[in-house]
């Protein structure tokens, strides 16, 4: 075909369908949590910002102490009558950061579910596991009786609790740790939430369960089209799960990338890091590469990058100015001397 042919073509074909981007189904804007303390005012998170969209799943990732969990359970409230919250979390776009107890009940478990880490510490130890379903289903869908006993023994079944009749009479006790973590999915699920929060739910569970878990994640999300996020310092978790990532350091969102994207060509120096701290199957076993030096405590952050103490590129910039984050090529990084290569 011609050039002039080929432009004819080009010119008389319908234009292709605009796509329109979705809404965010939680969206947090400049987020920032104190706790009060006897040194004053202890600031945690430092003007956090993320999109999670309906459907999909952020990772939170990054290590211990270092801002995950606490912004998620700011914008629910749950952070204790210490906790200074400012900034906006939004679901659907109405505010959560301010709202009243009786709009965050509201939200709490039905419109936003939250799974915690430690099941034996979140489940009730004398109630049995039935019961706590069934109060979540009374409270959140107004079922009872027969109608919630049968959608109790439902929900056990679909998050692959064998012979749930019987279970629904036993205590968390009484259940291993990955059904007790898959008891915990049960009653988040009863309220049928628009977003699922799930905070290190594969934690202290063998590889064989850990999969299995998040296989049942993915086909909820899959059924159900809500949105999750999930907080986790196991990068394999987040590679396999997540759609997009963000990279939390100290409070700070320090890179925000797709998943493949991260993966495959990470830019900001701690999250090259964390993926170098990793075993990696083609090599010979040997040391790994941790990362040097600590997180820093709240009240001691230094002046600028937070990560400079630990970065073998930092320069003087780096220490006297904390970097912005900065969107770039669908990607964004906090960083004064972002990598190009990844190895």
């Amino acid at each position: 075909m011609g050039v002039e042919a080929l432009a004819h073509r080009v010119e008389f074909e319908p234009p292709a369908p605009r796509v329109l981007p979705q809404a965010p189904r939680l969206a947090f804007r400049d987020l920032k949590v104190s706790f009060a303390a006897e040194r004053g005012l202890v600031p945690v998170v430092h003007g956090v910002s993320f999109d999670v969209l309906p459907g999909g799943t952020l990772g939170l990732v990054g290590e211990s102490g270092c801002g995950k969990s606490v912004t998620c359970m700011a914008a629910l409230g749950l952070l204790g009558p210490r906790a200074v919250v400012s900034g906006s979390a939004t679901l659907d776009g109405r505010e959560l950061i301010g709202a009243s107890t009786a709009e965050l009940d509201r939200v709490r478990g039905g419109r936003i579910a939250m799974i915690f880490q430690d099941p034996m510490s979140s489940l009730n130890p004398v109630h049995s596991v039935g019961r706590q379903i069934r109060e979540s289903l009374s409270l959140h869908r107004g079922l009872e009786g027969r109608a919630a006993e049968a959608e109790a023994k439902r929900l056990l079944d679909r998050v692959g609790i064998p012979s749930a009749g019987q279970r629904m009479k036993e205590y968390p006790h009484q259940l291993s740790g990955g059904m007790n973590q898959r008891a915990m999915i049960a009653i988040a699920l009863a309220g049928e939430p628009d977003v699922l929060i799930a905070d290190e739910p594969t934690t202290a569970l063998d590889v064989t369960i850990q999969a299995q878990i998040l296989d049942l994640l993915a086909d909820i999300r899959a059924e159900t089209g809500m949105a999750i996020v999930l907080i986790s310092h196991d990068l394999g978790v987040i590679a396999e799960t997540c759609d997009d990532v963000a990279v939390m350091y100290c409070g700070r969102i320090v890179e925000r990338a797709p998943v493949e994207t991260l993966f495959a060509g990470p830019r900001h120096p701690y999250t090259i890091g964390l993926l170098h701290s990793l075993p990696r199957l083609e090599t010979q076993i040997g040391a790994l590469e941790p990362i040097a030096g600590v997180v820093p405590e709240p009240w001691a952050a230094p002046a600028g990058c937070a990560f400079a103490p630990r970065c073998s590129g930092a320069s003087a910039l780096c220490h006297a100015k904390a970097p912005q984050l900065a969107r770039s090529g669908g990607r964004s990084v906090a960083c004064h001397h972002p990598q190009i290569r990844f190895a």
